[in-house]
């Protein structure tokens, strides 16, 4: 025998003991892999030269099967089969979830060896490229006017709810409703023997669903993983966000979860895309958008805006901007969260989970050089005093408060600690609101008030200076009220649609000795501010009653 035959014979053989070996080593971690299978209580499968389909390897994009260490090895239709390096993974059992809601089937995962999680990602060679999958709820226009055309009214919305079990299209029809209705939130709320859907119409909760409770679980689900929340979690709050793909924009939805007695709560919050609001639009007018205008064209200083959660400070905070927003003009604003994004301006959001605080953030952003800053809640001394020290030094700064009305925020910041000397020269001015619902223009009527009503309606307006009614030509002895009964256009409710009413407070030398002195209490602050011509919330709201916007009725519900 030659030299090269032996040496062909001896490479031969090593390769077969290599083989061999080879095959040792993959057979103990096969068995390694059944023995921990057996020992966490889940299936095991082996997929070597298992013959998994284009179709069913398909399902799960390769980067989210390598990332995941999660592959599909079978699909029948109604039964999915996965593999898994960790079927107890969290984001293995969400993903796993996802898979099963999308394609309407019963998944179960099986825990596989690396060696079969790399014999399965052979199969995506032959694959065109996939597009990852997404949590972006697509609903098409056929979708939404084929839910459209089944809930033309709130009570159709109901019957819809109760004849729809399927979880996507109850999503789906939830999010459909809200749109249509233009609700602000959705409520999905967990009773003790049925769900209960709400969506929040012009500030005002309307129950337009009751769904089967043994769906709730799987509502939840759906509603987690659309949200990026964790689906094994139910006893914390949890925050997430998801967005609605439409045909001319997408809609971000701001989801928060919360446990309660009978399962976890869950409020959907729909931000749509901002469109440039008007002052008129917004409700400003007469004497409170002219002083509104003055103070915006001062180059520095604070205006602050109060009120309560959901009042619209933010929204009317975003209209000044998009008015100050112009070229050679820098706009930074600090928020909790970024609600609505707009062009031009340079947004940033807080984060307490890493110490990144309204305080410490403000003072970050003035190092960015700004013109104008927006601090979207003050909240303590620390904010408060740098928010001031702004103002002082050449920077226009707006933000909010939570008080009652424009005269509480001067006690509020004194509470706080800001020293009056300081307050005194950055305060511009204060403007207070609420939001109050527009009477449907399709059934609104006039009528007239009841005496105890009437008399009440009449001590707010005669404060109001003689020579202010006298140049609205408004009689206090004979004023015109309207109401509405409710319309198929408003869905019953007769009212559609909201706007603000306001009070503007302008800082002037008697505030000023009052803060100075120590004397500056809610009610003397208010009673200096309208001796020297404010309009009151409760007044600006009778006047915008007295032109057919609004309800006596709308306004005495969300002021005096």
């Amino acid at each position: 025998m030659s030299l090269g035959t032996l040496n062909i014979a001896s490479s031969t053989s090593s390769e077969k003991f290599s083989g061999k070996m080879k095959d040792i080593a993959i057979k103990e971690k096969e068995e390694l892999a059944q023995k921990k299978a057996a020992s966490l209580g889940v299936p095991y499968i082996n997929l070597f030269r298992f013959p998994i389909t284009a179709d069913t390897i398909g399902l799960l994009p390769q980067k989210e099967a390598e990332r995941l260490g999660l592959v599909c090895f079978l699909f029948t239709g109604s039964e999915l089969r996965l593999g898994a390096l960790d079927p107890q993974s969290t984001e293995v059992q969400e993903m796993a979830h996802t898979l099963q809601e999308r394609h309407h089937s019963n998944s179960v995962v099986y825990l596989i060896s690396e060696n079969s999680l790399q014999e399965a990602i052979k199969f995506y060679a032959a694959l065109p490229i996939i597009k990852p999958i997404t949590k972006d709820v697509n609903i098409t226009e056929k979708d939404l006017d084929r839910f459209a055309s089944a809930i033309a009214t709130l009570e159709e919305l109901k019957k819809q709810f109760v004849a729809t079990t399927n979880i996507s299209d109850l999503i789906t029809l939830m999010i459909a409703g809200a749109l249509k209705y233009d609700s602000s939130d959705i409520h999905v709320e967990a009773e003790e023997k049925q769900v209960i859907v709400r969506y929040r119409l012009d500030g005002i909760l309307q129950e337009t669903g009751v769904l089967d409770k043994e769906l709730w679980s799987k509502i939840i689900s759906r509603i987690k993983l659309l949200a990026g929340l964790k689906i094994n979690i139910t006893d914390k709050p949890q925050d997430g966000r998801f967005t609605i793909v439409l045909k001319d924009q997408k809609v971000d939805v701001r989801v928060s979860a919360l446990p309660t007695v009978y399962g976890e709560s869950v409020v959907m919050r729909i931000l749509k895309p901002m469109a440039s609001l008007t002052y008129e639009q917004l409700g400003l007018q007469g004497v409170v958008l002219e002083a509104l205008k003055r103070q915006i064209a001062r180059p520095t200083g604070m205006i602050i805006t109060t009120g309560p959660t959901g009042s619209g400070k933010t929204t009317t905070l975003y209209a000044v901007l998009q008015i100050l927003n112009k070229p050679g003009i820098k706009i930074i604003t600090l928020e909790d969260p970024v609600e609505y994004k707009l062009e031009g301006i340079n947004q940033s959001q807080i984060d307490a989970s890493k110490d990144y605080t309204f305080a410490k953030g403000l003072r970050s952003l003035l190092r960015q050089d700004p013109d104008i800053v927006m601090v979207g809640e003050i909240r303590d001394i620390e904010t408060a005093e740098t928010a001031i020290q702004a103002a002082l030094t050449g920077h226009f700064m707006l933000s909010t408060i939570h008080t009652n009305s424009a005269a509480g925020a001067i006690p509020r910041f004194l509470s706080m600690g800001v020293k009056p000397f300081l307050l005194v020269p950055a305060l511009n001015a204060v403007m207070g609101q609420r939001l109050v619902r527009r009477l449907c223009e399709k059934c609104k009527t006039t009528i007239n008030l009841d005496e105890a009503t009437a008399k009440r309606v009449k001590d707010v307006m005669q404060k109001i200076s003689p020579e202010f009614l006298s140049q609205q030509k408004i009689d206090l002895n004979n004023l015109q009220f309207f109401s509405a009964p409710g319309c198929e256009a408003c869905s019953g409710l007769g009212f559609k649609g909201r706007i603000g009413i306001y009070e503007l407070m302008e800082m002037n030398k008697e505030l000023e000795q009052l803060i100075l002195k120590n004397e500056a209490s809610v009610y003397v602050v208010e009673e200096t501010a309208v001796k020297n011509g404010m309009i009151t919330m409760a007044q600006d709201g009778l006047l915008k009653a007295l032109q057919g916007i609004t309800s006596v009725e709308e306004i005495f519900r969300v002021v005096e």
